[in-house]
């Protein structure tokens, strides 16, 4: 992949997670580093407003900061960066499909971005039961996505939302698949120990209607959704 512009690469697991290492990866070292400096997972498109952001330079190209990915991204675009081009955001470690778009902080990084006219990819790893996944297979299955996403021209509003399926070793290459996110409700459910409420829902029980993102990531297909604000 040749970069002509400036990306910024973001997430809602950190930092130092496994996953935007893998993103950088995927577009073989470029791209600028704007990530939070703590997990921020499902907290949707929280901002700061009333108190300071820490923000430590790591290096010219990263960022640690010390608030939301919606943070990052205001952060990226207004100050520490130039003339940005693109934002994508993760590689999260679970799915961001369907109504998690409501929840997901990866997703909230590149609506962010769409709001002040920037396009962008938010990209998620479905994990089967939260095993783990291999992040250097991974990056290798973002790579072309990512090239093919980039030759599309987004209209004015609209961010793409990918989601990797769970493979197992054997498992054949997954296609792409541009569908339309599931608005089907994620599994509610809680453990009840005295007074405290333990969410206990199972992700991949969800349900699902054929076609939509969950029905084709669940099934070993990549989910790619077109979003608008």
């Amino acid at each position: 992949m040749k970069l002509t512009m400036t990306f910024i690469l973001t997430n809602d697991d950190g930092i130092d997670a496994p996953g935007i290492r893998a993103l950088q990866k995927a577009i073989n070292g470029k791209g600028i580093i704007v990530a939070p400096a703590t997990e921020w997972s499902g907290c949707g498109h929280r901002v700061t407003t009333t108190q300071p952001i820490k923000v430590e330079c790591r290096s010219n190209n990263e960022y640690a900061v010390g608030g939301t990915p919606a943070d990052c991204t205001r952060l990226a675009i207004t100050h520490l960066c130039q003339d940005v081009k693109y934002v994508i955001s993760g590689i999260n470690a679970g799915g961001n499909l369907g109504v998690d778009a409501y929840i997901s902080g990866t997703i909230a990084a590149v609506r962010e971005a769409t709001m002040h006219g920037i396009p962008g990819i938010a990209v998620s790893q479905y994990r089967r039961g939260k095993r783990n996944v291999d992040w250097d297979v991974i990056a290798g299955l973002t790579t072309p996505v990512l090239d093919q996403l980039l030759t599309h021209t987004l209209e004015p509003g609209c961010f793409w939302n990918v989601n990797l399926p769970h493979l197992e070793p054997g498992d054949p290459k997954p296609d792409v698949v541009f569908c339309e996110p599931c608005t089907k409700p994620l599994p509610v459910n809680y453990r009840v120990e005295g007074d405290e409420y333990y969410y206990v829902g199972e992700y991949q029980k969800r349900d699902r209607t054929p076609g939509t993102d969950v029905a084709v990531c669940f099934s070993g297909h990549i989910a790619v959704t077109k979003i608008r604000l």
